[in-house]
């Protein structure tokens, strides 16, 4: 991911979330020189994942697909990716946190062996108070 990708990314990223990411954040990730990546077809972009590296750990930070794209293994793919990405930087830990009701994100996590390690509760936003976040680990 560069500069030059986040109008799309950001497009994305607010088709698919009531609380999306701000294109500051976006700017702050690609300045600390987190491992950012956008998933392509036909050079077009579909997806994108942002993970931090530090202390032989992993934090997924985000990964997200095109609402449009959702459904066909896309998701796995850059999910996938991003891992190989952490091994290859001598991470042996992945972590991430997801919101208690992203099913699907659920779903996708826990089939590529991703365990539940607790629970922060009230973390995200929501439309009436807060929400919780699963924390989830995954030993690399």
């Amino acid at each position: 991911m560069v500069k030059s990708d986040l109008p799309v990314v950001l497009n994305i990223e607010q088709r698919s979330y009531q609380f999306p990411w701000t294109q500051g954040i976006f700017l702050d990730c690609l300045r600390h020189g987190h491992s950012s990546w956008v998933l392509e077809i036909e050079q077009c972009i579909i997806g994108y994942g942002v993970i931090s590296l530090a202390v032989q750990e992993c934090h997924i930070l985000n990964l997200c697909i095109d609402p449009d794209y959702r459904g066909q293994g896309r998701g796995r793919y850059l999910l996938e990716q991003l891992l190989m990405t952490a091994r290859a930087h001598n991470a042996d830990t992945a972590f991430l946190e997801v919101r208690a009701t992203n099913f699907q994100a659920l779903s996708l996590y826990f089939s590529e062996g991703f365990n539940e390690i607790g629970l922060r509760k009230n973390y995200y936003p929501a439309l009436v108070g807060r929400e919780n976040a699963i924390i989830l680990a995954k030993i690399l």
